[in-house]
């Protein structure tokens, strides 16, 4: 048996050797992990739409273009229509979630309108969808090796571009993620 820990505010780094297309190479943010299973969000796969067309699709106007221009990411394979927001936890909103004192992940429509408004997170990542895990399918995999671990932290999410975060996120935790086999050695 699988001893569950709770992964909640930590990275997942996908290894080189999952070849898993919705994973491959990612960087995943677990935002909530307890025995009925783990919740995060993808944090370094933009979409090829930004956040102007996620504020058409919600009949919603914003004239601002840094915020029309703002990456959108895909989450995960779970609800792809369905809008997260991992921000700072500098305002309430609606539907929002409390990871720690640094994180927070809002679904409402207020956050949104907000941010159209100039007036959302200082700092946020939205993403579109989000990968789940069932009661310890999560530590099975960590138990195979398909994940490496790391406390999360607002510098590699918000502050490092998206093409080198799965690097970043190794380097935090001392490891040259290109030096990893991909072989995975059972004895």
């Amino acid at each position: 048996m699988i001893e569950t820990s709770d992964f909640t505010n930590q990275f997942l780094i996908a290894m080189p050797n999952l070849a898993d297309p919705n994973f491959f190479q990612t960087v995943t943010y677990i935002c909530q992990h307890n025995q009925e299973g783990a919740m995060g969000i993808v944090i370094n796969r933009p979409l090829d739409i930004d956040l102007d067309i996620v504020f058409q699709n919600m009949d919603i106007e914003s004239d601002d273009i840094l915020i029309n221009n703002t990456a959108v990411f895909e989450g995960g394979p779970v609800q792809p229509e369905r809008g997260f927001v991992i921000h700072q936890p500098d305002k309430k909103w609606d539907v929002m979630m409390n990871i720690n004192d640094d994180f927070c992940l809002t679904t409402s429509r207020d956050i949104v309108n907000a941010m159209a408004n100039g007036n959302g997170p200082k700092k946020s990542l939205i993403a579109l969808g989000y990968s789940g895990w069932g009661a310890g399918q999560l530590e099975e995999e960590l138990v195979n090796n398909i994940w490496l671990t790391t406390p999360a932290n607002q510098n590699i999410i918000f502050n490092t571009p998206p093409e080198e975060r799965w690097h970043a996120a190794a380097a935090s935790i001392g490891i040259d993620i290109n030096l990893l086999s991909s072989e995975v050695g059972h004895s």
